[in-house]
């Protein structure tokens, strides 16, 4: 069941809970503020982090001795943060900005909702038992 965690996987759950925390306010947050100005490049940069150590700390979460189809976001959400400092360094705003709206929906919102909603997954079972 993936409720049970063995006693290596809880380190990678607490960080990547307190990664993911901070990461969902805050990239929604960015997807509406003002952009390009010292601020939004900051909280960026912030928020592109929080996303590494989400998806990399999710490596490391094994509930049944291997990977499950949610780990699929983790190459996704690699790819993903590339795909948004390439486009930002090339000026191609347009393109950073819809790399930056599929990672917030299709990296973050989409596992984090599967993560809660389907039974037996661990955030599933912490929640509702």
């Amino acid at each position: 069941m993936a409720g049970d965690l063995g006693p290596y996987t809880k380190l990678p759950v607490i960080v990547h809970v307190a990664a993911v925390l901070p990461a969902v306010p805050l990239g929604g947050y960015l997807l509406v503020a003002r952009k390009g100005d010292a601020r939004h490049r900051l909280l960026g940069k912030v928020w592109l982090v929080l996303m590494l150590v989400t998806a990399t700390s999710a490596i490391f979460i094994k509930t049944s001795g291997s990977f499950s189809w949610i780990h699929l976001f983790v190459p996704l959400t690699f790819h993903a943060a590339w795909q948004t400092i390439a486009t930002a360094r090339r000026g191609d705003i347009a393109g950073h900005k819809r790399h930056l709206v599929r990672t917030y929906l299709l990296a973050l919102m989409i596992p984090g909702i599967a993560a809660i909603l389907v039974p037996d997954r661990l955030m599933n079972v912490m929640l509702f038992g």
